[in-house]
């Protein structure tokens, strides 16, 4: 469905059931050069089990118009307008890479708005390497080739996710060029990457938080390596650590894993 947010058009997919927000309602924010198709499996089923689910392509991204997000402080200022135009009082935040330094700034900064967090594929400071920021605005098929390498741990995915034998790196690749081709008015690749590099509260937001969070881990992550995350994970008390058999992208190369652990945390 389409929401108006900030004046401009922003698509949600709502994993095929319509909207109520009378029910408690998911937000899922993806990551850079990504959309809300990363989330197919586990939207899919929040849908169908009780839930609202909100899973936007953000501002700038293939379906939804509007500049997009140049820092993560405008990111988590477009999530609560979003909540804002769905009618959404509260909300449980999943967040995964770009999308997880979103969804933690949103947690920190309209506290009353969340009600639970999880970050996925996080780190603290998320800092990108000069050669792959270069990349990204000067050579973004050079990049995409670059962060496909190191986002994944696998060539195909065990099943529930795009189906067994699904050849992960062309698939991704497919995505990210479909992305980037989206908006050929910003290098929405190089923006993304700049808003994570800049981005200096991780800690700070943390210890603002006051929901439940639960942190997904991929062990071979190459991109944002477990042990990135540990400064959150330190702030965050009680924090609960799911650490799966997975790189970068996770929802993908441990689909099951990453939903159990998420249907496991989420409570309506």
């Amino acid at each position: 469905m389409y929401l108006k947010v900030n004046g401009h058009d922003t698509f949600c997919y709502t994993g095929g059931k319509p909207f109520d927000p009378a029910r408690p309602t998911v937000v899922f924010i993806h990551g850079v050069l990504n959309d809300h198709s990363v989330w197919i499996l586990q939207t899919r089923y929040f849908a169908n089990h009780g839930w609202n689910v909100l899973a936007p392509d953000l501002p700038g991204h293939c379906k939804s118009t509007g500049e997009p997000p140049r820092s993560v402080e405008e990111g988590a200022k477009f999530v609560v307008a979003l909540l804002d135009a769905a009618g959404v009082k509260k909300a449980s935040l999943v967040g995964h890479s770009f999308g997880s330094l979103i969804a933690l700034q949103t947690a920190a900064s309209a506290t009353e708005r969340v009600s639970q967090l999880v970050l996925a594929g996080s780190a603290c400071p998320m800092k990108v390497s000069p050669a792959l920021l270069d990349s990204a605005l000067n050579q973004p098929m050079k990049a995409i080739e670059m962060v496909n390498t190191f986002s994944h741990s696998m060539l195909a995915p065990p099943p529930s996710a795009l189906g067994p034998g699904t050849w992960l790196y062309g698939g991704s690749r497919a995505l990210m060029r479909r992305v980037l081709a989206s908006n050929p008015s910003v290098n929405v690749f190089h923006t993304g990457f700049v808003a994570c590099d800049n981005y200096q509260g991780g800690e700070a937001a943390m210890a603002k938080v006051g929901c439940p969070v639960l942190f997904l881990l991929g062990r071979n992550d190459a991109m944002t390596p477990p042990r990135m995350a540990q400064p959150l994970i330190a702030r965050g008390p009680n924090a609960r650590v799911v650490t799966l058999e997975a790189g970068h992208q996770m929802m993908t190369e441990a689909p099951d894993g990453v939903l159990f652990a998420l249907k496991d945390f989420l409570v309506p």
